[in-house]
């Protein structure tokens, strides 16, 4: 039995990876930014206030689910007053709202204290936020995903530069996939129980 798990392990492990280094992050990256487009808008992100905006317009989009995958909570980007303002209005606005948080080293946030943790803490009905299970940190990415149609996606956590897009189902329920698996691998963090998250 404890085989059979260790090989479930693996082969979950070896999906994960190969869905965030497939193809279509290639695809994704290099399509031309300017295309005709009858819905949504897509732009390139730089710098920290760029990611901070980005991070408003996609969660803007979302009226039942939002999917994050972080490091670190990102201070000043998922804690701001104005992110904060529009996942609360969300979820107190629908009541099957879901706000999903995967954290890949969440001592950071607990040990800075965050607003969002905060946040979640009083709406834990609606909030969660998961500690990203040992063998499944090799991600390198960070993203935000809405209704699986609108995201921010950047390819290294630890810099600003990304792609932020308003609607692309096909490459927002990719990465929403990824997520699902390491969401469904993963557990709630132990600080963050206790902080009654």
């Amino acid at each position: 039995m404890r085989h059979a798990n260790n090989f479930q392990r693996q082969a979950l492990v070896q999906n994960v990876t190969q869905l965030a280094l497939g193809t279509i992050n290639a695809r994704y990256y290099y399509q031309p930014m300017e295309q005709t487009r009858e819905k949504g808008k897509r732009w390139v992100i730089s710098t920290r206030e760029e990611m901070q905006q980005a991070a408003l317009d996609v969660v803007s989009e979302a009226s039942r689910k939002v999917s994050i995958f972080t490091h670190d909570l990102e201070p000043g980007i998922y804690d701001s007053p104005e992110f904060l303002e529009i996942i609360k209005r969300m979820v107190l606005s629908q009541t099957y709202a879901r706000i999903r948080v995967l954290i890949a080293n969440p001592n950071r946030a607990v040990k800075n204290g965050n607003n969002f943790v905060h946040l979640g803490r009083r709406l834990n009905t609606y909030i969660e936020f998961r500690h990203v299970r040992e063998d499944l940190r090799t991600h390198a990415e960070a993203f935000c995903i809405a209704d699986e149609t609108a995201l921010v996606y950047r390819l290294q956590a630890d810099r600003w530069e990304g792609i932020v897009d308003t609607y692309e189902p096909a490459v927002a329920k990719l990465y929403g996939t990824m997520f699902d698996e390491i969401w469904l691998a993963s557990e709630v963090e132990m600080e963050f129980r206790q902080l009654g998250i």
